[in-house]
C-alpha cells in the first residue's frame, strides 16, 4: 500500500493531479477540496494516498488530510459505493458537513450530492452513522488558501469537465456554471464558487 507521496506538482486538471516523484509522473485522483487547495504547479506537494487495485487498473487517490482519506475508505465499505462515487461525495461536501448529515439523518442533503439518490443516501446513513462520530474526524475546508493557476477561454470547459468527472450530469454541471455569482477567469475560482453554492443550496 502506498501511504503518501511527496514530489513536485506538474499539473492539476480536477479531479486529476500529476506529481513528479524522482522523475516518475504519478497520476493521482483527488477530491475537489484537495485539488483547490493545492499550490501552483512547480511547487512541492505532500498527499496522503489510498491505492485501489482492480483487475484492469491500479488507481491512486490523494488527499490533503487524514480525515478525508478515512471518510473515503469508510465510503468504499458501503454497498454499491465505488471510488468514483466516493470521490464525488468528498468533492461536494466537507468531512464535517457529511458527518453532520449522517448524524442528523439528513437524507435530503445527501441525496443532492453527485451520484447519490434517495436509496444511496439511506445506505450511507445506516452504514456510517456509527463510524463517523469521532470528534477528531471533524474538519472544514479552508478556502482562504485557494490558489488560482489557470485562466483563459478554456477555464469554463475545464470546470465543466471536472464537474462531470465527479458525477454531476452534464445538464447539472451546466446549470451550476450558469449560476455563478460572478465572472471568474480561472478554473479553480469557478469550481470554488459553484461548489460553495451547491453546498449552500443543500443546507450544508
Amino acid at each position: 500500500m502506498i501511504g503518501f507521496v511527496r514530489g513536485q506538482l506538474v499539473s492539476k486538471q480536477p479531479p486529476l493531479v500529476l506529481v513528479d516523484i524522482n522523475g516518475l509522473g504519478y497520476e493521482i485522483s483527488a477530491p475537489m477540496s484537495t485539488c483547490l487547495e493545492l499550490p501552483a504547479p512547480g511547487t512541492e506537494v505532500h498527499l496522503i494516498t489510498h491505492l485501489v487495485v482492480r483487475e484492469d487498473q491500479h488507481t491512486l487517490y490523494g488527499f490533503l488530510t487524514e480525515a478525508e482519506r478515512q471518510l473515503f475508505r469508510n465510503l468504499l465499505k458501503v454497498n454499491r459505493v465505488g471510488a468514483k462515487l466516493a470521490l464525488g461525495i468528498l468533492s461536494g461536501i466537507s468531512v464535517s458537513g457529511f458527518i453532520r448529515c449522517v448524524q442528523e439523518e439528513d437524507q435530503s442533503a445527501l441525496s443532492k450530492l453527485p451520484g447519490v439518490g434517495r436509496k444511496t443516501a439511506e445506505r450511507l446513513i445506516l452504514d456510517l452513522r456509527d463510524k463517523v462520530n469521532e470528534p477528531g474526524d471533524l474538519i472544514s475546508v479552508d478556502t482562504s488558501a485557494l490558489t488560482a493557476t489557470r485562466g483563459g477561454g478554456s477555464a469554463r470547459s475545464e470546470a465543466f469537465s471536472a464537474l462531470t468527472s465527479l458525477g454531476y450530469k452534464p445538464a447539472e454541471a451546466q446549470k451550476m456554471l450558469d449560476g455563478m455569482t460572478a465572472k471568474f477567469d480561472t478554473t479553480e475560482d469557478m469550481l470554488r464558487d459553484v461548489l460553495q453554492n451547491a453546498g449552500t443550496a443543500g443546507g450544508r
